[in-house]
């Protein structure tokens, strides 16, 4: 059972784990909230599932199936799955509202009008029906990820997008400091299965149309919506971190 979400403090908590290691974090999030789950999509995410799978075997883990990913990552899920065995909650987009979208805009919509609609209807919608059945989430978010939307994003939070009058959603991103390298360490130390695109050039995978390889020193995000301003690249499921 969830301890009571007036007595949980995260600017307080937030403050006290912040150099913490993501393991105490993780410890912290199961101690206090029995319905949350693991967001999972890329490296991040695997790192945490491997964390707390040591912790408690049968964690939940969501993953949002666009309909639009690389085959590459079917299989990767797919091998996570496996590797873990735990059951991964597929989430996929409401049928009717996809269809209309793309019976008046077509596929490719997002090159002209920006990604947020389609993303929208992909992501954000199928995430919002999830996470309206779960006291708190865990995302593999880093500050350093992006330095215009998530250089402040704290290792424990409430959900600014994804609260509702009536609940309180509660967000931990126990690697919120940690870098690329301190992942990539982690995953090669420990076996940790992770997307064979990564040696291809791709930095941060998305859904194949929105993402390609980073050429040498680009930002890891630079793949992702490339042809829109590096300021707005989020898809919507973190879209409190957007400067207002």
């Amino acid at each position: 059972m969830s301890i009571k979400t007036t007595a949980f403090n995260p600017e307080r908590l937030a403050k006290e784990y912040d150099n913490q290691s993501p393991v105490a974090i993780i410890k912290l999030a199961l101690a206090n909230f029995e319905n949350m789950a693991i967001a999972f999509s890329g490296a991040e995410d695997v790192v945490l599932i491997d964390m707390a799978t040591k912790i408690k075997p049968d964690i939940k883990v969501f993953s949002l199936d666009t309909g639009r990913l690389h085959a590459e990552t079917y299989r990767f899920i797919e091998q996570v799955r496996e590797h873990y065995k735990i059951t991964i909650d597929m989430l996929s987009p409401d049928a009717e509202t996809l269809q209309n979208l793309v019976r008046a805009k077509g596929l490719y919509s997002f090159y002209k009008e920006g990604h947020e609609e389609c993303c929208g209807v992909r992501k954000v919608m199928p995430l919002r029906r999830k996470l309206s059945t779960l006291d708190a989430w865990v995302t593999g978010q880093r500050k350093d990820q992006s330095p215009d939307t998530r250089n402040a994003v704290a290792v424990i939070e409430k959900d600014a997008t994804f609260s509702t009058a009536d609940k309180n959603l509660y967000k931990f991103n126990p690697l919120s400091n940690w870098t690329s390298a301190a992942v990539w360490e982690y995953i090669s130390s420990n076996n940790v299965p992770f997307n064979v695109l990564h040696t291809q050039g791709y930095s941060s995978i998305g859904c194949e149309p929105c993402t390609r390889p980073t050429l040498p020193n680009q930002h890891e995000r630079a793949g992702r919506w490339w042809w829109e301003k590096a300021t707005r690249k989020e898809c919507g499921l973190h879209s409190g971190n957007l400067k207002k």
